[in-house]
């Protein structure tokens, strides 16, 4: 792997990431990142994190038009809550915050712990549960579907509300309700390996694929023999469509779980596109890249969110993020 020791490896790059971006401002000790302008005056902050290893999520997604800080914990490990408290009180403008939490246990138990601790320094909080994978109902990490893909969803057009000035009830509204709009399925085609252990985290035999993965490796539906991009799009869509059942347009995420690369993200796109046609499911917008990944996972994930002219507005708003960035 490409780093010097695998204790060092989240502060080397947030170390990195402040070279690089002068526009954020980064605590490499306490692991937060903040846009440089914040608090903003009559702005509801928005903050998330969880842990490394699913880059550019989250800190790559603060900025302008989307997140107003993230936490950073150790690789697959929740940030704890005094970094959420203190991401919190950098952002507060006395408007609130926004805590957007991915549905993993560890993450969960220390949101809502930030958030009391940040209610008794006079900081109104509230919370957003994304649990969007249709994979599977309950897994190694989760009581009940994972948080994955539609994470990205949440912030960027949670994150436009919010620039509008739209109060903290409203923010959280909208969040909850893209969260409600949206589903993901992924699909492995290797193992990730974290820095600790520099070795798979689990088998998967050449040949084969893991159906319905989570984002740190976690066993989903079923294992079968290699399928082709188009058979794996069929499969991924319909398992989605089963639950989503959307009677408008829709914004398609398709993500990479950080070894694959665009070349085959593109084509795996065209087989998303076709299927979804088939289905008659109209595609208002479409994003494909390596958002919400695995370390170095091969494989990929759909997201589909039902989206409405309001939800396409905020959609379309303007960001600028290390990760996401148009209309500016």
């Amino acid at each position: 792997m490409l780093m010097n020791v695998p204790e060092t490896v989240v502060t080397d790059a947030l170390r990195g990431m402040a070279a690089a971006h002068p526009e954020l401002t980064v605590d490499v000790e306490s692991r937060v990142v903040v846009r440089r302008d914040a608090p903003v005056a009559g702005k509801v902050g928005i903050v998330s994190g969880g842990g490394s290893g699913h880059e550019p999520l989250h800190a790559g997604f603060v900025g302008p038009g989307m997140l107003s800080a993230a936490c950073a914990g150790e690789v697959f490990t929740s940030p704890v809550p005094d970094q959420m408290v203190r991401a919190a009180a950098a952002v507060d403008s006395g408007e609130g915050v926004l805590f957007v939490v991915k549905n993993y246990t560890g993450d969960v138990l220390n949101f809502d712990m930030a958030a009391e601790l940040a209610e008794e320094e006079g900081i109104r909080v509230e919370k957003v549960l994304v649990n969007d994978d249709v994979a599977v109902t309950d897994s190694l990490y989760t009581a009940g579907r994972r948080g994955t893909g539609a994470t990205l969803f949440v912030e960027k057009i949670a994150g436009a509300a919010a620039e509008e000035g739209a109060p903290l009830e409203r923010v959280a509204e909208v969040a909850r309700r893209v969260n409600g709009a949206a589903r993901s399925f992924g699909v492995a085609l290797s193992a990730c390996s974290t820095p600790a252990k520099g070795s798979p985290t689990f088998e998967l035999p050449p040949g084969e694929l893991e159906l319905g993965v989570g984002i740190h490796g976690e066993p989903g539906r079923e294992r079968r023999a290699m399928m082709t991009a188009r058979e794996i799009a069929d499969y991924t869509v319909d398992v989605i469509l089963e639950d989503l059942r959307p009677t408008g347009p829709v914004l398609a995420l398709v993500n990479g779980m950080g070894a694959t690369p665009l070349l085959e993200l593109y084509g795996f796109n065209a087989e998303v596109q076709r299927v979804l046609t088939e289905r008659g499911v109209a595609v208002a917008r479409t994003l494909v890249g390596n958002y919400v990944t695995s370390l170095d996972m091969a494989g990929c994930s759909v997201t589909l969110c039902q989206a409405d002219e309001e939800l396409l507005r905020w959609w379309d708003a303007p960001v600028q993020t290390a990760a996401l960035r148009w209309g500016r």
